[in-house]
């Protein structure tokens, strides 16, 4: 049961991430949704929906290596 809730949680931040792929692509290729009132306004959605699906899913990889001890943490 943990584990489907663990592939859930890296399934949803990764349909995000797609999304916000494809919301670059379409405002490269100016297909333009009309929620946007500016293609450029497309292209930064769809670039922060990347990065913040991203960046959920490496932030959920290093939390997991290092509670299972497989990377070390940085000492200043």
């Amino acid at each position: 049961m943990i584990r489907i809730v663990a592939v859930l949680l890296l399934f949803i931040p990764g349909l995000i991430s797609a999304f916000g792929i494809k919301l670059m692509r379409d405002a490269l290729f100016n297909d333009f949704y009309s929620i946007f009132f500016h293609i450029s306004v497309q292209f930064i959605a769809g670039f922060m929906l990347f990065l913040g699906g991203l960046a959920f899913i490496g932030g959920f990889i290093v939390h997991r290596d290092r509670k299972n001890q497989k990377t070390k943490r940085k000492r200043r």
